[in-house]
């Protein structure tokens, strides 16, 4: 197994990192080409029960924002995505 380059790495906590090798991601790659929203419904469908931060979190990974300002920010747009994704997946 090779290591990954610097920007391909995500960078989260050890359980965050599990629920997403759970449900498969395991680069930051992976993560911005899925997006955090279908990371975040992938996840939970993995049997992992991930909390709100936790999709800040995947957001930040993919804008380099920190994850309060995307809770502040953000909150409302990423909140409505997430239900349209479920309604319709």
């Amino acid at each position: 197994m090779s290591a990954k380059a610097p920007e391909d790495v995500i960078r989260m906590g050890p359980k965050s990192l599990q629920m997403l090798q759970k449900a498969g991601i395991e680069s930051r790659s992976q993560l911005v080409k899925q997006g955090s929203i279908a990371v975040f419904v992938n996840v939970k469908r993995a049997g992992c029960k991930p909390s709100l931060n936790f999709l800040w979190g995947l957001e930040s990974v993919i804008t380099g924002e920190h994850w309060r300002d995307i809770a502040k920010k953000h909150r409302l747009n990423l909140l409505l995505a997430l239900e349209d994704y479920e309604k319709n997946a």
